[in-house]
């Protein structure tokens, strides 16, 4: 009964890594740039929208693979 648990879960964890796409890969770093952009500059509401657009980002690419990579993705209001 342990080993097929343990396989069971290995299995699931697998799974679950294999669930970024390549389009959120480049989501991510085209998150990241925005964020970086956004940390360097010294105007607070240019640093706030390029933080918005790096959620927005994220979240569009978590919702093209029909929500499977959505479980930490910020919200945009």
């Amino acid at each position: 009964m342990r080993p097929t648990l343990v396989l069971l879960a290995a299995a699931a964890a697998l799974s679950v890594a294999a669930c970024e796409s390549k389009a959120d890969k480049v989501a991510e770093k085209q998150a990241d740039a925005l964020e970086a952009q956004a940390a360097a500059t010294p105007n607070e509401a240019q640093e706030t929208a390029l933080n918005r657009e790096a959620d927005k980002v994220e979240q569009q690419a978590g919702n093209a693979d029909g929500g499977a990579t959505t479980a930490n993705t910020p919200t945009t209001k």
